[in-house]
């Protein structure tokens, strides 16, 4: 009798706690999906739109369950064994980055609820709310198995939705290139993540931590090569140079929404699985991923910007190419803090979450404008954005805006403190080197984005008469992408109303 209670015990003592609640955000955006995929089959032709607003309903629900879990104090998938190692924890970091992701997976369904006449919208849908569950989960995952699953099952859905117009050779050409790269940076990762568990023996971050700091002299190289391994894997998930050369081919062959959805849901996907495992989980290796991420960091902003100011106004889709090129610049800057925490403390960590909330607002705004200057001028050039304000001045005002918080220049003063608090991490750490790259490679990028910025507001290019070239009609704007630009233009005039958002962030420990 007493042996059979305490096998009882030591059975019940073996089940690990569920809070629901906890993990409510990400297995909502999953179970919409598969609701979504299942009514396709039942829905007709003609309401197949109604799964687009469906599936915007489950990402406002996803997000408003963030609400309850203000606090940051939960946790779940717990060991048992005594230890407070979780699998799952919805602390500060983990629900402004589920904040960030959701928001962007709503807004990119936005943009596309208009634009998926030609393709197929069951799997469309269901792949955008599988990509957002993943994205949802990988924040607050703090073990490497749930951190590559929820990593995996943010990016192969990822790959369908480059390549979703079926029969256009530009989009298979980019899911190709995307899916190549990612999966040689899977197989990287996992090859350190096996190199860390065979010297740790665990796979929770926080066991990790302590176990690497008492690493026996056999297995030091073991465990140098599996950290330096498992950055290489995140390096090309964030698009750091050299890892970076996708990013162009893939973001002008994807539709649009979804390349606005990879520029800013992705990287913070990578970023984010980055800060966990330098932060949390290699703390004891700080000197030797603080001094590799400051390098990644010089160069990744450099080849971006240099490779955006050689866009040229006539070349076809160069706007979405100047924005790709950008968005690798951006990585350079997002990577600074990240670099500087190895040097000084977690709170620069706040430098990088608050950077990657304005550009993930703005740079969404931005996208949103070039999908409606892409339903008169299907070549979405450079040149097709001069006098823009003569035709649609509420969208050039909006793409002004944007474009002035990515250089960091007023009004857009939300980007200007951004750029501070990340010039500030890297002199705090004692990085001075990489703050003088940071400010040449600024003023590099203030050239192609007030470019841009001029070009809405000059008289637009007219054909002489005798040409008998016929003017482009003005298309009826969906309502959907009219509230995205709206959303996204209100988001950015209110962060930059509000800049101390910005500091507040940066001068506080997010986990």
């Amino acid at each position: 009798m007493t042996v059979a209670a305490d096998s009882a015990t030591g059975a019940a003592s073996l089940v690990q706690s569920v809070d629901w609640l906890a993990i409510a955000p990400p297995v909502i955006a999953a179970s919409v999906a598969l609701l979504v995929l299942v009514a396709d089959l039942f829905v007709s032709e003609r309401r197949k739109p109604l799964l687009g607003y469906g599936a915007v309903a489950g990402l406002v629900a996803a997000l408003a369950l963030l609400v309850p879990l203000r606090a940051g104090d939960r946790s779940t998938f717990c060991l048992t064994g005594g230890t407070q190692a979780c699998s799952y924890t919805a602390d500060h970091f983990a629900l402004v980055i589920q904040a960030l992701v959701l928001g962007g997976a709503l807004l990119t369904a936005l943009l596309s609820i208009g634009d998926t006449r030609k393709l197929p919208a069951g799997e469309f849908w269901f792949l955008l709310l599988s990509s957002a569950a993943g994205a949802a989960l990988l924040p607050a995952a703090r073990d490497l198995a749930t951190l590559v699953v929820a990593l995996e099952v943010a990016s192969l859905p990822a790959f369908a939705l480059v390549g979703i117009k079926r029969g256009d050779r530009r989009s298979s050409e980019a899911a190709l290139k995307f899916f190549l790269s990612s999966v040689v940076a899977t197989a990287v990762m996992l090859l350190g993540v096996s190199f860390v568990y065979a010297t740790t023996g665990t796979m929770h971050l926080t066991e990790i931590a302590a176990r690497l700091d008492d690493v026996p002299d056999g297995f030091s190289t073991l465990a140098e090569t599996g950290v330096v391994l498992t950055l290489v894997g995140f390096a090309f998930k964030t698009a750091a140079a050299p890892f970076h050369f996708w990013v162009p081919d893939t973001y002008v062959g994807a539709p649009l929404p979804i390349a606005a959805y990879l520029s800013v849901v992705g990287k913070a996907v990578g970023f984010s699985g980055l800060i966990l495992v330098t932060v949390i989980g290699f703390p004891a290796y700080a000197d030797v991923w603080g001094p590799a991420l400051a390098v990644l960091a010089a160069l990744t902003m450099t080849i971006g910007n240099v490779a955006a100011l050689r866009q040229t106004a006539t070349r076809a889709r160069s706007a979405v190419r100047l924005l790709a090129w950008s968005s690798v610049g951006q990585a350079g800057y997002l990577l600074v803090p990240i670099a500087a925490a190895a040097y000084s403390s977690d709170d620069q960590i706040g430098s990088t979450v608050a950077y990657a909330l304005m550009y993930a607002v703005v740079n969404l705004g931005a996208f949103a404008v070039a999908a409606l200057v892409a339903r008169s001028h299907p070549g979405n050039r450079l040149g097709d954005y001069r006098g823009l304000y003569a035709t649609r001045p509420l969208a050039a005002l909006a793409m002004g805006f944007f474009l002035l918080c990515l250089a960091g220049l007023p009004p857009g003063i939300i980007g200007l403190f951004a750029k501070v608090t990340v010039f500030s991490s890297a002199v705090d750490a004692g990085l001075g080197w990489l703050a003088v790259v940071m400010a040449v490679n600024v003023v590099i990028a203030l050239y192609y984005y007030l470019r841009w910025t001029a070009a809405l507001f000059r008289a637009p290019e007219t054909a002489p008469a005798s040409e008998g070239v016929p003017s482009v009609p003005v298309h009826r704007v969906p309502a959907p992408l009219t509230w995205a630009i709206t959303l996204t233009a209100v988001a950015g005039i209110t962060l930059s109303g509000a800049p101390q958002l910005i500091l507040r962030f940066a001068a506080v420990s997010l986990f």
